[in-house]
């Protein structure tokens, strides 16, 4: 997604007169709100505003779009896929993961089912292992739920129905989140990440798979 600066609308006027030939005036530009006057030094770069780096994300346990083996199901052992990622912006402090299947809405239709969110993965990190243990917080500091637990939760997408495109997603943020993974329900818990990373979300990208029974 690419961020387009503000632009500044040209105003442009004519010169009547009757016996000599128009000449336009000077350009001028009309400032949009909240924009510095003309002249003004750039804002320190704390203070620009930047924009969301498109970052990729793959796993070498099957390719974009394709299926995903039953071992990471719950047809199998459930145990968490591999990830890697790499074109991570600056001044990353931390990752979050979301997994979910947009296919199974929940509550009132607008939210989704969660399989797996992991938030505050040290921002040094470029990839989750495969098999990551079960537990609210690992060695590294990171927090962990799904919907049915502290852990990750395979894709079921019964046999019966059509099928489902799980959606990993990444997010690269500039701070760590201080949101405890246990207390709440997993549906508050993922609201209250989502919130606390507005306007901290410095690089995003997606993985999908896709898996029926």
């Amino acid at each position: 997604m690419r961020v387009m600066p503000l632009g500044f609308a040209l105003v442009m006027g004519l010169a009547l007169a009757t016996d000599v030939p128009a000449q336009p005036p000077p350009a001028a530009t009309t400032a949009q709100p909240g924009a510095p006057p003309a002249g003004a030094p750039p804002p320190p770069a704390q203070f620009r505003r930047r924009g969301v780096q498109v970052m990729t994300l793959s796993s070498p346990a099957w390719p974009e779009g394709g299926a995903i083996p039953a071992k990471h199901t719950q047809a199998g052992t459930e145990v968490s896929p591999p990830l890697t990622w790499n074109q991570v912006p600056d001044e990353v402090v931390s990752f979050v993961l979301i997994a979910h299947d947009p296919h199974a809405a929940i509550g009132d239709g607008t939210d989704d089912l969660l399989h797996w969110m992991v938030w505050n993965i040290p921002g040094t990190a470029r990839g989750l292992p495969e098999g990551v243990p079960h537990g609210d917080e690992l060695a590294d500091g990171s927090r962990q739920i799904s919907a049915t637990g502290p852990y990750y939760r395979g894709p079921g997408a019964p046999a019966a129905g059509p099928t489902h495109h799980y959606v990993f997603e990444l997010y690269a943020l500039d701070i760590k989140l201080d949101i405890p993974a246990a207390g709440q329900s997993p549906a508050a818990t993922r609201a209250a990440v989502m919130a606390a990373m507005a306007g901290h979300v410095r690089g995003k990208a997606a993985y999908v798979g896709r898996y029926k029974r």
